[in-house]
């Protein structure tokens, strides 16, 4: 162990196969816990490296929002050597993580049996829409599609107004957050008992997984929810209140005594004495009375005086934020959850980071996201070992790629 990178996952190699979004979040959380990270790409990269309309060092931000802290190689894998070589790289790392269709990697020889016969301790993981087996398997998704299946569509935006999708790519986001969780479970399990195996992680499932109390109301009464808009169905006094200056507060009374500090900021002393509103059971029968009126009394003060009162009172409260404020946050910066990273070429870039906290490894080194095929060479010469007179071979035959010249400047 003296030899071992410090992070959590430093002695884990991750054959990162993935694309767009769901995939590289996912190996994304890996290399921030410290797995060394191989990012195969087609020829032409991975698209969003090319989608608009910020792009820094020659990159779309929202390619550099998901792509620190790994390395880029391009194989074609669709040739006999390429798929040789990914065979080879994959006997080499603990983890393989794609989310292209289900049987896409199988057509080119790359399924979990093809790969776990040359490597048994392979943790494969596969991201799918819906998943690697069942009637739709093979229908095509992204974000948006399973935001609208899963039903959690259904639940956003007023009541009185049309379905919005989440302003976040939630259903992308989730299943990577579980792949990642998930490869970490199977990994531990290799420990004990000196295999791989195989995960099917679907996004339509993690978004009904998601769906967890609407999904109980719904099981337990057979009552349809709908739009939630600003408020929580089953707390009146969990939700936002539109103040003076015309920003929104987000109010968060869940508890009784919550209720009545509440009642007493807002100067409704009579609301908070009423017995039948003692409880959150009468709370929420008496609730459109109660939001009138709180609708009523914030709109007699500004956001910043309610979020004053109502924190000095105990109340968990706070302002609807732009993203731009969410970001100059003091608390954010205080968290390092905005990462300045800068790569050989000097070029500078800000993202959002890591929120895995680990106090006492010291501080988290994070790298610039990957050139096109930048680390090519190092990956065949470092973990192939192959000799420069090979790679420079099967680059000519149209089997590698490296980064060019003019993609370093």
């Amino acid at each position: 162990m003296s030899g071992m990178n410090p992070k959590m996952l430093g002695h884990i190699r991750v054959l990162d196969l993935s694309l767009f979004l769901s995939g590289p979040y996912g190996s994304q959380i890996l290399g921030d816990m410290g797995a060394e990270v191989i990012k195969v790409e087609p020829g032409g990269g991975d698209m969003t490296r090319q989608l608009p309309p910020n792009f820094i060092a020659g990159d779309s931000a929202y390619f550099h929002s998901v792509n620190r802290n790994k390395k880029s190689i391009v194989i074609n894998y669709k040739t006999s050597e390429g798929l040789d070589l990914l065979k080879k790289l994959a006997m080499q790392c603990d983890v393989l993580l794609e989310n292209q269709k289900p049987g896409g990697l199988a057509e080119h020889g790359i399924s979990y049996e093809t790969i776990s016969a040359v490597n048994p301790r392979i943790v494969y993981c596969s991201i799918s829409g819906f998943g690697q087996d069942g009637p739709e398997h093979q229908r095509p998704a992204y974000d948006m599609v399973i935001q609208a299946v899963s039903g959690g569509m259904s639940l956003t935006g007023e009541p009185d107004g049309a379905s919005v999708r989440a302003g976040i790519p939630l259903a992308d986001l989730s299943a990577g957050m579980y792949a990642a969780t998930s490869i970490c479970a199977a990994l531990e399990s290799r420990n004990v008992t000196g295999h791989g195996r195989y995960i099917d992680i679907s996004m339509l499932d993690c978004q009904i997984a998601m769906l967890t109390y609407q999904a109980s109301y719904y099981l337990a009464s057979g009552t349809v929810p709908g739009r939630q808009g600003k408020g929580h169905e089953s707390i009146p006094s969990y939700r936002s209140f539109t103040a003076r200056d015309g920003r929104d507060v987000v109010v968060c009374a869940n508890t009784d005594r919550m209720w009545q500090s509440l009642c007493e900021a807002a100067g409704l002393h009579d609301l908070g004495a009423e017995p039948d509103l003692a409880t959150r059971k009468g709370r929420y029968y008496h609730r459109d009375r109660i939001i009138a009126a709180f609708d009523k009394a914030f709109a007699e003060k500004d956001a910043n005086d309610w979020v004053s009162a109502l924190l000095a009172a105990g109340v968990p409260v706070g302002t609807v934020n732009t993203v731009g404020e969410a970001l100059a946050n003091p608390q954010v910066s205080w968290r390092n959850m905005i990462l300045e990273l800068t790569d050989d070429e000097g070029h500078h870039l800000r993202v959002a980071g890591n929120p895995i906290k680990l106090p006492h490894d010291g501080e988290q080194h994070h790298t610039f996201p990957p050139k096109l095929a930048q680390h090519t060479h190092e990956v065949m010469r470092g973990v192939l070992g192959l000799s420069e007179e090979a790679i420079q071979s099967l680059e000519s035959r149209g089997v590698l790629r490296s980064q060019s010249k003019k993609e370093t400047t």
